[in-house]
């Protein structure tokens, strides 16, 4: 979940409505605000090739023409200072030893896996409670954040944190609420970005993870948080009267859609954005081609060495493409509901929050795992070896012809 102006965007975030019920003059706050930033400035693109979508100025765009240097690319080692906050309304009943393991090392394990040993995530947990000035019900944390009080807690955790805390030092700041006061809403989690950045310890602060979780959290719900700050958008659908189905998007097939997904591996196009794939495990397919599709997801990092396809783009418009990959229950997604080769539909011009990534169901008639799927319509989504599939409004056709035993799909595709 991040922080959004109103009425531009819909609020996003983690979300899991079936699953749970729902010195201060030393930091100039005046411009905090809920928002994303804007596009930025670009960087190196990740590749020159065809079927690479524009960036936009559209929050989290999924173009990757060029990156966003507002945000911390993950291509290195980043390291992320994790700081345990108290309320003089509640006395902490677990320690933040005990709280930083529902969290750490798992997290970093889950994105070294994710970037085939690319990308490391070194969490510093600050052991100890830091005590906030006022009651945890003095700040109405909630989903919705009202800004003042979104801005008066920040405020006073920096206040609280600076003295003890190099902020130089980190890439990433958590923000960890005591999960027992009475006044923190498990729903709040979020990242809240800033319009002008606050400074400390000569470093300019961009961005928060503000955790606010039960004890234990919601699985994966820091890999969902920490996918933002690296420009990565929401990919579920917020209902209007937040009653509705909230997974109809993307299902479990990415943990930017759901923290609780069976598959939450990330998406081949976010790893591409990354800088995760080469250009030489994309495919842009502009005419019939048959091509072996290595596994999205690794048992093990793998690093630079992997030297399979594992992601074939079709362009389909000036920001608009159709994702084919392969999905194996081995990695980030041993848990998956199905196996087989998913197709999505990816728009570079759609915010965060607004379908900027649509599976695609080649079963529509069927759904699989009730028991355990976010959304079971699109659980059964991939095609699986005999099966064929044209893409509706696209004439785009995917066909699966074998799988070693190794995990590799020969998959034809017709644009």
């Amino acid at each position: 979940m991040e922080g959004q102006p109103p009425p531009a965007q819909p609020p996003e975030g983690v979300h899991c409505p079936s699953l749970r019920a729902t010195a201060a003059g030393l930091f100039c706050l005046a411009a905090i605000a809920a928002t994303g930033l804007a596009a930025g400035p670009a960087a190196a693109a990740p590749s020159a090739d065809p079927c690479a979508l524009p960036r936009t100025g559209a929050h989290h765009s999924l173009g990757l023409d060029s990156w966003n240097t507002a945000y911390p690319r993950p291509e290195r080692r980043l390291d992320a200072v994790m700081l345990f906050l108290s309320f003089p309304d509640a006395a902490p009943l677990t320690g933040t030893e005990e709280i930083a393991a529902d969290y750490f090392p798992e997290t970093s394990r889950f994105f070294e896996r994710a970037s085939y040993g690319r990308f490391s995530l070194r969490a510093h947990p600050r052991h100890g409670w830091l005590p906030m000035p006022r009651p945890s019900t003095a700040y109405a944390i909630q989903r919705d954040w009202a800004p003042d009080r979104r801005a008066a807690y920040l405020r006073d955790a920096l206040a609280v944190a600076d003295p003890v805390v190099d902020f130089s030092r980190y890439d990433i700041v958590y923000l960890v609420a005591d999960p027992d006061a009475p006044g923190v809403d498990s729903d709040a989690t979020k990242v809240v970005n800033l319009h002008t950045p606050l400074r400390a310890d000569g470093r300019a602060i961009d961005r928060f993870v503000t955790l606010f979780e039960r004890h234990p959290p919601d699985r994966n719900v820091l890999a969902h948080e920490t996918g933002h700050v690296f420009d990565l958008p929401d990919l579920y659908h917020r209902p209007v009267d937040g009653k509705g189905d909230w997974d109809t998007h993307v299902g479990d097939w990415d943990v930017m859609g759901s923290q609780f997904a069976l598959a939450p591996e990330l998406f081949g196009w976010h790893k591409w954005k990354l800088g995760w794939l080469d250009a030489g495990q994309v495919r842009c397919v502009r005419e019939p081609q048959l091509l072996s599709l290595d596994p999205l997801a690794a048992a093990q990092p793998d690093g630079a060495t992997a030297p399979g396809t594992r992601l074939a783009v079709i362009r389909t418009g000036e920001h608009s493409v159709l994702a084919v990959e392969a999905r194996g229950a081995t990695g980030n997604d041993r848990d998956t509901c199905t196996e087989g080769v998913l197709i999505y539909r990816v728009r570079g011009e759609a915010a965060s929050g607004t379908g900027p990534v649509e599976v695609v169901d080649t079963h529509p008639l069927t759904e699989a795992c009730r028991d355990r799927s976010v959304y079971p319509p699109l659980a059964d989504a991939p095609l699986g070896v005999g099966e064929s599939f044209t893409v509706p409004g696209e004439g785009a056709r995917v066909e699966v012809a074998d799988r070693t035993p190794t995990g590799t799909w020969t998959v034809k595709i017709t644009p």
